[in-house]
C-alpha cells in the first residue's frame, strides 16, 4: 500500500508540476499576444506601403503597353492572401474575461492566436523583403508577337521520322533543367527544317505547360559575322542598331534588354564554331529562370564546345518516308507502273537526305519516259566521289541535278550566283544587271523582257529546288549546301564557268598566291578587306570581278585592274574608295560598273573609253557632276543616280546621246530637271529625254511642272514606268500604284495644266499645294464642257449610264489609280455649278488624305470631280480637324461597293463615318459590303458608323483606339462568323451595346487588347 501510495504522490507531482509549466506558458503567450499584434499591425502597415508603390508602378506601366511580371502576380496575390488572415485573427481574437471559470481555455485560446499572430508577422516581414523585384515589376513593352512565323516547308504527319523528333524537341523544351540544346545532323538533314516547324509550333502557345515570353530566331552560318547576328536579335527587339556602333556596345544593349524578358528562347541556326554569349550579348540561359538556347549544328563536337544541357540527333529518313517525300516533289509520273521501279530505285540512291531527296525528285518531275528515268539512275549510280563522307551523300545526287539543267546559259546562270556570301539574299535587279553583262541573256531585249527572261530562269532552278526565295521581296538565296556543291562544281571546271569564290570568309587582304590566270569570275565580297595587291593580276579570263561590301576599301591600286583583260563586271559598291584609278579606262570590254553606296566617291575619270558600257550604277556616291566624255557611252541602257544628294550638274549633250538608254533613276537626287529658260545655259533639259527613244522607265525631280503641249509630251506616253517628283520638295512615300506616279510638292496649282499628268498617271500625289480648289474647279468645267460638247450631237444622256469607252471620249482621267492629298489649307468647297457632270476619275483605288485643314467630308471632293468611287478600294483620312462626316451617301453615291479597307485617324470633330440623306435612310443595305478591315484612330467625337440595324458582311479586322464615344459596331449575329480579329481598350469593349448577348458571346473570343501596339 505504501508503494502504492508513493507511486500515486509521484504521478500527482509530476502531472501538477507540468500542468503548471503549460499554465506559466500560456499566460506568458497571453501577456505578449497583445503586444505582438501592435507589431504586426505595423508591419502589415509597411506592407501596404510596399504595394501601394508596386501598384502604382503598375497603374503607369500599364499606359505604355506593359503588364506585370508572373512573380509580381504572385506576390500580389500572397499579400491579399495574408490580408485575409489578418483581418481574420483580428475578427477572432478571444476577450479578456476576468473571471477564473475556464481559465485554461481561454489561455489555450490567446496561446492558439498568438501563434496565428508571430506567424503572420514572419510571412509580412518576407513579403516586404521579396517585394523590392530588383529586376523591376513589369515586363517589357509588348511586342508584335511572342513568336514570328517562319516559311518554310511544313513536317507532314506521314513524316515519322521528323515528326517523331520535333515531338521530341517540344518536350525537352518542357524539362528545365534543359537550357541549352543541341540539334545536330549532317548537312541537308533538315535540321532548319526541324527548328522552323517547332518554331511556328509554339505560335499555338499550347504545346508547353509555361510559353515563352519571346522567341527569337537568328541564322549564323559557317563565316561567324557577330554583327550580322545581333543585328537580327535587335531587330526581334525592336532595337536600332546604328551603323557606328561597336559589337561591344550592342552587346551590352542585348543583354540589358534580354535581361527583362521573363522567359526567352533564341534559335541559332547554322552554327559552324563556338559562340561567345558575353560578346554576343545574350544572358547566359543558366541563369535566367525559364530562358533557353537551341542551336542547330552540322557537329557534336560544336555543340559540345557550346555546353549544350542535351542533344538531339536529327537523322536521315526511313526507306517509306524517303520515298512518300520522294513522290511529293516526283508528282504523280513516279506511281506510273513502269516507271515506279526505277523511281524508286532513284530515290534511295537519295541515301533518305532530304534535300537530296527534294532536289532529285523535283528535276524528274513530269518525265514519263521510261529511258530519262533510267539514265538518272545511271548517273546517279556511276558518280565518281571527289570527296568523302558528308560530300559522297549529297554531292553527287545534286550535281546530278546541275548536269540535269537544260542550256549552259542555266547552268552559268546558277554558278554565277554562288559568287554571293553564304545565305545572302541576291537582288533580282543586280543579278539580272550581271548576268547581261556576262552574256547569259540575250541582250537584244529590252531591259524588261531581259528581267521576264531571267525569273523563268530563276523559277527554273527554284523547281529544281537549286535556288530558293530570298528574306525579302525580289531577292533569291541558295541553300548552304547547294552553295557548297555550286563552289565545288565551279572550282573544278576548266571552262569558262570556273570561278574563285573568297566572299564572306573575313578576309583583310587578297593573298597574291590567289591571283590565277585561270579563273573566269572571281568574288572577293563581303569581307574586310582593306587593300589590294598593288601589282598586275594574272585574271586575265577574269569577265566578272566582285569586291562590293568591303567596307574598309579606300582604294584601287593603279596597277591591279592591268591584268583584267575580259572583265565584263565590276562591282565595287559599298566600299570608301574616294575615287577610281586610270586603269579603268581600259577595260574595254566592261559593260557593267557597280558603285553603289560609296559613299565617298566625289568624282568619276573621263569614262568615254568605256564604249561598251551597259549598266552604270552611282546610287547614294557624293559625285557633283558627270564628266563631258560620258557623252560617248552610247550603249548605255541603264543609269542609276538616285540619292546622288551632291549632284548639281549635268551638261547639255550628254544624255540625249544616250539613244539605247532604256532607265533612268534620280530618285531623291538633288538635281532638279527643268525646260528651257528654267535652267542655266549649258545644263541638261526637260526636253532632252524625248529623244530617248528606247526610255522605258524614268524617275527625275523636276522645278516646276512643265507648260509644254500634250504634242511635246507624247514621249512620256510611251514610258512603261515613270515617277516625276514636281517641286523644289517633292517626295513621297510609295503606294501600289506607282508604275507611273507624279507627285507634285510646294506649288500653286490654280491655273496650272495638270490635265495631260492626270490622264498618263497612275498615281498623283499633291503635298503641301494650294490652289486646290481652282484646279477642282477648272478640272470641273473641263468635265462639263467636254459633256455638253458630246451632248449637243446626241451621243450621251444619263451620266450614270456611261460606259469606259464613253469615259475615254468624254477625256476622263481613266488611268488614275490612286489620289493622295497632304498638308494643304485649301478649301475644298465646290462653287456654285462648278461640279463635273461624270466621274472623272473612274477607276480609283485609293483615297489617301493626309492633314487637309478645311476638309469637311470627302464629299467636297466628290461634289467637284463628280465621283462615284465605284472602284475604290481604300479610303484613308489622317488629321483632318474639321472634318465632322467622312462621306454622305444620297442620291449620286449610296454605296462603295468595293471599298475594302477604311483608315481614319485624329480626326477631332469627326462624329460619323456615313451619313444618308432624308429619301435614304430607310433601306438597310450595307453601305460597305465587301469591307474587310476598319481602323478607327484618336477620334474622340465619333459616335455613328452607319444606320441602325445595319451589318457590313465581310468586316474582319477591326480596330479601335481612343474612340470613347463609339457604343455600336456594324456588327451583329449575322456577321459576326467572318470576324477574324477586333482589337481596342477593355473599358471601350465593355461599353458597346449588342442587339443581343449572342453576338456579344460569339465575339468575345476575337477581342484582344490593343495595349499600346500600333495600328
Amino acid at each position: 500500500m505504501e508503494v502504492l501510495t508513493s507511486i500515486l504522490g509521484g504521478i500527482v507531482a509530476e502531472t501538477g508540476k507540468s500542468l503548471c509549466g503549460s499554465i506559466r506558458s500560456n499566460i506568458k503567450n497571453t501577456v505578449w499576444w497583445k503586444l505582438s499584434f501592435r507589431d504586426l499591425e505595423k508591419e502589415m502597415r509597411n506592407l501596404m506601403d510596399v504595394m501601394a508603390e508596386i501598384k502604382n508602378q503598375l497603374e503607369s506601366a500599364e499606359k505604355d503597353g506593359r503588364s506585370p511580371k508572373n512573380k509580381v502576380k504572385e506576390w500580389l496575390r500572397e499579400v491579399e492572401d495574408l490580408v485575409l488572415k489578418v483581418e481574420s485573427i483580428q475578427a477572432r481574437i478571444p476577450g479578456t474575461e476576468k473571471k477564473l471559470c475556464g481559465c485554461l481555455l481561454r489561455c489555450n485560446g490567446r496561446f492558439r492566436y498568438g501563434r496565428k499572430v508571430a506567424r503572420a508577422r514572419k510571412n509580412a516581414d518576407n513579403l516586404i523583403k521579396a517585394g523590392k523585384f530588383p529586376d523591376g515589376v513589369v515586363s517589357v513593352k509588348c511586342l508584335e508577337e511572342q513568336v514570328e512565323y517562319i516559311p518554310g516547308p511544313t513536317i507532314l504527319e506521314g513524316q515519322t521520322t521528323a515528326s517523331r523528333t520535333l515531338d521530341e524537341l517540344v518536350k525537352i523544351l518542357d524539362v528545365e533543367k534543359f537550357r541549352r540544346i543541341g540539334v545536330w545532323g549532317m548537312g541537308g538533314v533538315g535540321k532548319t527544317t526541324l527548328v522552323k516547324n517547332l518554331n511556328n509550333k509554339l505560335k499555338s502557345n499550347i504545346c508547353l505547360k509555361q510559353p515563352f515570353s519571346i522567341v527569337i530566331w537568328a541564322t549564323v552560318s559557317k563565316e561567324l559575322d557577330m554583327r550580322r547576328v545581333q543585328i537580327q536579335i535587335a531587330e526581334r527587339l525592336n532595337l536600332e542598331v546604328k551603323r557606328e556602333e561597336s559589337i561591344e556596345r550592342i552587346a551590352r544593349r542585348l543583354y540589358q534588354r534580354l535581361e527583362r524578358e521573363e522567359r526567352f528562347l533564341l534559335i541559332l541556326d547554322d552554327v559552324w564554331e563556338k559562340i561567345d554569349f558575353d560578346c554576343l550579348g545574350v544572358p547566359h540561359p543558366e541563369h535566367q529562370k525559364g530562358s533557353k538556347i537551341i542551336l542547330t549544328s552540322r557537329f557534336l563536337e560544336v555543340c559540345r564546345a557550346m555546353m549544350t544541357d542535351t542533344e538531339v540527333k536529327v537523322n536521315i529518313l526511313k526507306d517509306e518516308e524517303t520515298w512518300q517525300l520522294f513522290g511529293r516533289y516526283a508528282g504523280e509520273v513516279a506511281s506510273l507502273e513502269q516507271i515506279e521501279p526505277f523511281a524508286k530505285a532513284v530515290a534511295r540512291e537519295c541515301c533518305g537526305l532530304p534535300l537530296a531527296i527534294i532536289t532529285v525528285g523535283a528535276a524528274m518531275r513530269g518525265k514519263a519516259m521510261i529511258k530519262l528515268w533510267k539514265h538518272a539512275l545511271n548517273e546517279l549510280r556511276r558518280s565518281v566521289p571527289c570527296v568523302g563522307g558528308i560530300k559522297n551523300q549529297v554531292y553527287n545526287p545534286l550535281k546530278w541535278s546541275y548536269d540535269s539543267l537544260e542550256g549552259n546559259n542555266t547552268k552559268a546562270c546558277f554558278l554565277y550566283c554562288a559568287l554571293y556570301p553564304e545565305d545572302f539574299c541576291i537582288e533580282v535587279s543586280e543579278l539580272v544587271k550581271c548576268w547581261l553583262a556576262e552574256g547569259l541573256i540575250d541582250d537584244k531585249h529590252d531591259f524588261e523582257n531581259s528581267m521576264n527572261k531571267a525569273i523563268a530562269v530563276i523559277e527554273i532552278l527554284k523547281d529544281s529546288c537549286l535556288l530558293e526565295d530570298g528574306d525579302h521581296e525580289g531577292t533569291v538565296k541558295m541553300h548552304d549546301v547547294v552553295r557548297d556543291v555550286a563552289i565545288w562544281i565551279a572550282s573544278s571546271l576548266e571552262d569558262e564557268f570556273k570561278s574563285l569564290v573568297r566572299s564572306g570568309i573575313g578576309l583583310s587582304e587578297i593573298s597574291e598566291v590567289e591571283i590565277l590566270d585561270s579563273f573566269t569570275r572571281v568574288s572577293f565580297m563581303t569581307n574586310k578587306i582593306n587593300k589590294l595587291p598593288d601589282c598586275e593580276g594574272l585574271f586575265s579570263k577574269a569577265s566578272t570581278l566582285l569586291l562590293q561590301g568591303n567596307l574598309p576599301l579606300e582604294r584601287v591600286p593603279e596597277q591591279f585592274l592591268q591584268g583584267f583583260h575580259a572583265l565584263r563586271v565590276l562591282n565595287l559598291s559599298g566600299t570608301r574608295i574616294r575615287s577610281l584609278p586610270v586603269s579603268l579606262l581600259h577595260l574595254h570590254d566592261l559593260r557593267a560598273l557597280l558603285l553603289r553606296d560609296c559613299f565617298f566617291l566625289e568624282e568619276l575619270p573621263p569614262l568615254g573609253t568605256l564604249n561598251k558600257l551597259q549598266t552604270l550604277d552611282l546610287c547614294a556616291t557624293r559625285i557633283s557632276e558627270l564628266p563631258e566624255e560620258m557623252e560617248k557611252l552610247i550603249n548605255l541602257r541603264q543609269v542609276n543616280l538616285s540619292r546622288t544628294h551632291y549632284l548639281k550638274k549635268i551638261q547639255a549633250g550628254i544624255v540625249s546621246k544616250w539613244t539605247c538608254l532604256e532607265l533612268l533613276d534620280m530618285t531623291l537626287s538633288s538635281y532638279h530637271w527643268g525646260t528651257k529658260g528654267e535652267v542655266e545655259e549649258g545644263q541638261a533639259t526637260f526636253e532632252e529625254l524625248g529623244c530617248l527613244k528606247r526610255l522605258f522607265s524614268l524617275s527625275i525631280r523636276l522645278k516646276s511642272i512643265p507648260c509644254l503641249g500634250s504634242e511635246d509630251l507624247t514621249w512620256i506616253g510611251r514610258l512603261r514606268r515613270f515617277q516625276f517628283f514636281i517641286g523644289t520638295t517633292a517626295n513621297s512615300l510609295p503606294t501600289r500604284h506607282d508604275k507611273r506616279r507624279v507627285t507634285i510638292s510646294g506649288l500653286n496649282l490654280s491655273g496650272e495644266w495638270i490635265q495631260w499628268w492626270l490622264s498618263n498617271a497612275s498615281s498623283l500625289v499633291l503635298n503641301g499645294c494650294w490652289g486646290l480648289n481652282e484646279m477642282f474647279q477648272d478640272l470641273a468645267i473641263y468635265g462639263a464642257e467636254n459633256y455638253a460638247e458630246m451632248s449637243s450631237v446626241g451621243s450621251f444622256m444619263d451620266p450614270k449610264s456611261l460606259t469606259n469607252a464613253d469615259l475615254k471620249s468624254l477625256g476622263s482621267f481613266m488611268a488614275l489609280k490612286s489620289l493622295t492629298i497632304t498638308s494643304s489649307n485649301s478649301s475644298l468647297q465646290p462653287g456654285g455649278g462648278c461640279a463635273a457632270p461624270y466621274d472623272l476619275l473612274p477607276n480609283l483605288e485609293e483615297l489617301h488624305l493626309h492633314g487637309l485643314t478645311y476638309l469637311a467630308s470627302i464629299s467636297e471632293l466628290v461634289g467637284h470631280l463628280g465621283l462615284l468611287f465605284s472602284k475604290l478600294k481604300l479610303i484613308e483620312v489622317v488629321r483632318c480637324p474639321r472634318m465632322k462626316c467622312l462621306l454622305s451617301c444620297g442620291i449620286f453615291i449610296l454605296s462603295l461597293p468595293n471599298l475594302e479597307t477604311i483608315k481614319v485617324g485624329f480626326c477631332e470633330k469627326l462624329e460619323e463615318l456615313f451619313n444618308y440623306t432624308s429619301n435614304h435612310t430607310s433601306g438597310v443595305d450595307p453601305v460597305v459590303p465587301n469591307l474587310r478591315t476598319l481602323e478607327l484612330k484618336n477620334l474622340p467625337k465619333l459616335k455613328i458608323l452607319c444606320r441602325p440595324r445595319e451589318s457590313w458582311p465581310s468586316l474582319e479586322q477591326i480596330y479601335v483606339v481612343k474612340c470613347n464615344l463609339l457604343r455600336k459596331l456594324p456588327v451583329d449575329i449575322r456577321n459576326a462568323n467572318t470576324i477574324k480579329e477586333i482589337r481596342g481598350e477593355p473599358q471601350w469593349w465593355s461599353g458597346l451595346k449588342w442587339d443581343s448577348l449572342t453576338a456579344e458571346s460569339a465575339l468575345q473570343p476575337y477581342f484582344k487588347d490593343v495595349g499600346a501596339k500600333k495600328i
